[in-house]
């Protein structure tokens, strides 16, 4: 069995980060377990059509790794995984990367005090398990009526099939959330029909992108501090528009603006009231894009908001009794975000998985660090989520308390630790006090945000510089510490590369 240090599950942003900053604080005894053949997460596989990030650039992008050369002021998928692929090879991670290694199951195994790993690949042992999987990486398949049963040609967004032509073909697209939006415009000129099915309208507001002139690369690049300052504006500017998410009335201004730009864009009253959604904005995702509206209005969408009641061999029975004629469905259905699983695949303390000890709903320390489950960190977990600027912000500050309770165990000799149950229950009622008053509990809708107790789960309730200044203090007395005599501290550095 081969023994490692720390075992790092999934290869996106979470996973590398943590690679990097692993790195640079000396713990080099770890390795990159990753299921597909390549690097990236979410970016290597959302290859849809019109696929982009809706935060800027250079928010969406590492602190401590800034890309002077972005194209765009909003970075396409391909784009972004470039930049993820740059990070591989300037931060030394390629022979720390395990591709085609799924993780069937993480185990804890109380006699060894050791994380059991199995891979197709093989089994390995570690002390410290960090899962980066990520909220967005599992594509969620709706349980409609028929579905095995259509005779044409089905595939989620997220598992775009290039292989099939869409030029021509009778096409229905399942939802009308943050993929749709995007490849909707892409897809409807090519289609000799297009049905929408949509569930719920979106606030959808103008998408403000632009290419970078060389001008900006040119300064970049000659003047110290620059980019970086621009981050920070950006940084400054992301996290006032959080104003309106903690006090719903504030984005009632915002909501007027999205109104303007729907009347402008869609001339057709009755279609208009079909896009206009009626709850406050910011309570679901809120979109970005100039185009979705218009290409809804033109003469060969239909969009269709009486629900699915079940699919057939050659079509869609709606809800109102029509029967809709189609030879491809497009499922824009979201993700497993609630109900993820990995949580069935890590199992802690006495066999309990995550799926277990988080039904019915998630909570975990910090959204961090979970009580049952030693030695294990979720990046991207529980309440670590943002409805108005980039989750990378939460990510980098997740990891310095990662990196500061690795530190800890190292200098004091300790083999174990995991949250105390009383410091878990404090921190995720303190969360649920903050969010009673946002636009997620009173806006008057219901979201992927919420789980199935209908408790907001995903989101912090606050600002991304509350969430970093918590993080950035770490409290020994929050855990539970067990040491192990004789152990080599953790993180002692190994040749990984010949392994």
């Amino acid at each position: 069995m081969n023994e490692i240090g720390i075992a790092i599950i999934g290869s996106g942003f979470a996973g590398l980060g943590a690679a990097i900053k692993l790195r640079r604080k000396g713990f080099t005894d770890f390795l990159i377990f990753e299921k597909a053949d390549d690097i990236g997460g979410t970016w290597r596989d959302n290859t849809y059509p019109g696929c982009a990030c809706d935060v800027t650039s250079n928010l969406y992008s590492f602190s401590f790794a800034l890309n002077p050369r972005w194209t765009d002021t909003f970075s396409g998928r391909r784009e972004i995984w470039k930049y993820l692929t740059g990070c591989v090879d300037r931060f030394g991670l390629r022979p720390f990367l395990r591709l085609g290694h799924e993780v069937k199951e993480a185990a804890w195994d109380e006699q060894t005090r050791r994380w059991i790993i199995t891979t197709p690949r093989g089994t390995f042992r570690a002390r410290i398990v960090i899962a980066a999987t990520g909220p967005l990486s599992q594509p969620s398949i709706p349980d409609i009526p028929g579905l095995d049963t259509f005779a044409g040609t089905v595939f989620h967004s997220a598992r775009w099939d290039h292989d099939h032509d869409l030029t021509g073909r009778e096409v229905a697209v399942v939802g009308t959330g943050a993929s749709a939006i995007q490849f909707v415009p892409k897809i409807q000129p090519k289609v000799e029909r297009l049905r929408l099915f949509q569930r719920t309208p979106a606030w959808i507001v103008p998408h403000v992108t632009r290419r970078v002139s060389r001008a900006e690369h040119w300064l970049y690049g000659h003047i110290p501090g620059l980019h970086r300052l621009n981050r920070t504006l950006l940084y400054w500017a992301y996290e006032s528009m959080g104003v309106g998410f903690l006090h719903p009335w504030v984005n009632r201004i915002g909501q007027r603006i999205a109104e303007r730009n729907l009347r402008r864009q869609v001339p057709d009253p009755d279609m208009r009231a079909k896009l206009r959604p009626r709850y406050v904005m910011g309570c679901k995702r809120v979109l970005r894009s100039n185009d979705f509206w218009p290409a809804v209005t033109k003469d060969n969408v239909d969009l269709i908001t009486s629900g699915i009641k079940e699919i057939r061999p050659k079509g869609i029975l709606a809800n109102d009794g029509t029967e809709y004629q189609v030879d491809t469905i497009i499922l824009g259905t979201g993700f497993h975000v609630t109900d993820s699983p990995v949580m069935r695949q890590i199992r802690g303390r006495g066999g309990k998985s995550l799926a277990d000890a988080w039904t019915p709903t998630m909570r975990a320390y910090l959204g961090t660090t979970v009580n049952g489950f030693p030695n294990l960190f979720f990046l991207l977990g529980p309440n670590t989520g943002l409805g108005h600027t980039s989750v990378l912000i939460m990510l980098e500050a997740q990891l310095k308390q990662v990196l500061k309770t690795l530190e800890h165990m190292r200098r004091k000799g300790i083999a174990t630790m995991e949250p105390t149950a009383e410091a878990q229950r404090r921190y995720t009622t303190h969360i649920d006090r903050k969010m009673a008053g946002t636009v997620w509990a009173t806006g008057g809708c219901n979201s992927w945000y919420l789980d199935s107790t209908g408790r907001n789960s995903t989101l912090w309730p606050g600002f991304a510089t509350t969430f970093r200044v918590r993080l950035g203090t770490f409290r020994p007395a929050d855990y539970t510490f067990a040491t192990t005599a004789g152990e080599a501290p953790i993180g002692a550095s190994r040749e990984l590369a010949k392994r």
